[in-house]
């Protein structure tokens, strides 16, 4: 084995293991944000960042294990990931922000401001 050889593999070891320290610290981060929200929107947004964690796990992993199936895999719940966000983008949309009136209370309140008004 060469020197240049051991270096890379060196090199290679050194950073799977940065990345998976940084992933760690991302999941973490990014779990927190989903518990404490506190809108619906930063739960979605959180939720989308722990699917980009767990594709860069499986990523790291097929790196890691040379079976590189593994970014197949990373590549298809990247897809269903991003359904999955504009499903629940247009669920939001259609619902409304957590702590946003409906339209519905909108009117009922502008109607009850008139009442008093006259």
């Amino acid at each position: 084995m060469s020197p240049f050889e051991t270096f890379a593999s060196g090199f290679l070891d050194v950073a799977i293991q940065i990345s998976l320290a940084l992933l760690c610290l991302a999941f973490l981060l990014t779990v927190v944000r989903t518990v404490v929200g506190p809108t619906l929107p930063d739960r979605v947004l959180a939720l989308d960042m722990l699917v980009g964690t767990v594709i860069g796990f499986i990523a790291v992993i097929g790196v890691a294990t040379d079976f590189y199936l593994y970014i197949d895999i990373a590549i298809t719940l990247g897809l269903v990931g991003f359904l999955a966000t504009v499903a629940l983008a247009r669920f939001i949309q259609n619902r409304g922000a957590a702590g946003d009136q409906t339209i519905a209370e909108e009117v009922k309140a502008a109607v009850a401001r008139n009442r008093r008004v006259k």
